[in-house]
């Protein structure tokens, strides 16, 4: 569980968060104050520096040894941590591996091989201490982790994110069949079992679910026969406060294939409704080949879309979601790294690689779907991403009562574009967005504390 902080933290500078996929918002010379337990107590937007002491005791009784204060510069700013609403954990040393081959072929002579080494507790925890580590590193305050089918190297996963910091979502991956032998559930049994000895523990671990929440993961319908996937929808019926996630649509081989599996089922929208698995809890990665009938069921269900651009166009196809669909129709949706189908695992990266593929979608529909606005990628790998993982009470931007997740950017510095005396806040935020990397990412908070420091 996260640890209370010895005392209040004041910050004084500019904020820059979004409010809606529409809206952004730049708060200068504000004034933001969290409490020992990393909630927000107060945003104070427009205080001169010299006032700041005088608010802090007129408007919450703080006297100067009972806070931390940080002035931040003229070319810093804070913005809120990173979502990442896909990604997974034991693939993270195979990133950058395996392009140009189809999703099928790359699963089978790739992806399972290095996701069966996790039976080995003692690899599991040397991986996901880098892993863990290197998100936080660049800003990745939330992962929704699939972890690998095994239950004990899952809860290590659950631990690493409890010990480092990070506020993570993770998932004991289920599949019981069109896997190799050595790399599959032996039963729909022991597959259950083995997942909730996983929630069990997670629970354990943190009650309150402060950080870390187990989530319900049959890998795709290809993994799962019809028998696991009822008892996974049985499972999330009686733990209705665990999210679920799942491939979804994720390319036209696997659409096909599903289809051969489950012929009584018009798509995967009916498919994981009919077996309890599609609600508003639900966390469905890629979502690239969807009907019209679908994506007008997933509104209706409240579902959310973890859209990752990188690995959509980087395997054997240039595959387009329909984000501006989605984000016409209000559909939940985040961004999501699918590290290590996506060969990066920047949130920056992922969001620049929206914005180029949202332009191919422009072309393909001729200028029907516009291409994705700066606000709009910033939404989707914040608040956006806090929507789909059911968590936008909690944080993805700065409001009064939430957690305080950020980071601290400063822009002068790295490779990033130059700050020139003409940049505006504005100006500096999108060169941040389009050519900063983690080297400009001073300090990262998760629920007030921090967890990294450059």
């Amino acid at each position: 569980m996260a640890k209370q902080l010895a005392r209040t933290q004041v910050f004084h500078g500019t904020l820059i968060h979004t409010v809606s996929s529409t809206e952004l918002v730049i708060l200068t010379d504000t004034v933001i104050i969290v409490n020992p337990t990393g909630i927000i107590q107060g945003i104070h937007p427009s205080t001169p520096a010299a006032t700041i002491s005088q608010l802090l005791v007129q408007h919450h009784g703080l006297n100067p040894p009972t806070y931390r204060l940080t002035i931040l510069g003229p070319t810093e700013f804070l913005i809120p941590g990173f979502i990442d609403t896909h990604t997974h954990a034991p693939q993270w040393a195979q990133r950058g591996t395996g392009r140009g081959i189809p999703l099928l072929q790359w699963l089978e002579e790739i992806t399972f091989p290095h996701e069966a080494r996790l039976d080995d507790p003692h690899y599991a925890r040397r991986l996901y201490s880098v892993c863990v580590r290197g998100g936080l590193q660049q800003g990745v305050t939330t992962a929704c982790y699939y972890g690998s089918r095994h239950a004990e190297a899952s809860v290590i996963l659950a631990e690493t994110c409890l010990a480092q910091g990070q506020r993570a979502l993770i998932g004991k991956c289920n599949m019981n069949r069109h896997a190799p032998d050595w790399y599959c559930d032996s039963s729909t049994v022991e597959s259950i079992t083995d997942t909730e000895t996983f929630i069990r523990k997670v629970r354990d671990l943190d009650p309150g679910h402060e950080l870390v929440t187990p989530v319900i993961t049959p890998r795709f319908a290809i993994s799962c026969d019809e028998e696991l996937l009822h008892e996974l929808g049985q499972l999330a019926a009686r733990h209705p406060d665990l999210p679920i996630q799942t491939h979804f649509n994720e390319s036209r081989g696997e659409v096909e294939f599903t289809r051969t599996l489950f012929p009584n089922d018009t798509s995967e929208t009916e498919l994981y409704e009919r077996l309890g698995l599609l609600n508003d809890r639900s966390i469905l990665a890629h979502a690239i080949y969807p009907s019209d009938a679908e994506i007008d069921r997933m509104a209706q269900l409240n579902c959310g879309i973890a859209h990752c651009p990188i690995p959509n166009v980087t395997m054997d196809v240039f595959m387009v979601a329909p984000v501006r669909e989605y984000l016409r129709r209000d559909i939940k949706i985040g961004l999501g790294t699918d590290c290590g189908g996506g060969y990066s695992s920047s949130m920056l990266e992922v969001m620049k690689a929206a914005f180029v593929v949202s332009t191919a979608g422009s072309t393909m529909t001729q200028g029907r779907d516009e291409p994705l606005t700066l606000t709009e990628g910033f939404y989707m790998a914040t608040l956006g991403g806090a929507r789909v993982c059911g968590l936008e009470g909690k944080v993805g931007n700065f409001r009064v009562g939430k957690e305080f997740d950020a980071l601290l950017v400063r822009t002068k510095t790295g490779v990033m574009a130059p700050v020139e005396e003409s940049d505006d806040v504005r100006t500096l935020f999108e060169k941040f967005l389009m050519t900063g990397d983690d080297r400009n990412i001073m300090q990262v908070f998760v629920k007030g504390r921090r967890v990294h420091v450059l």
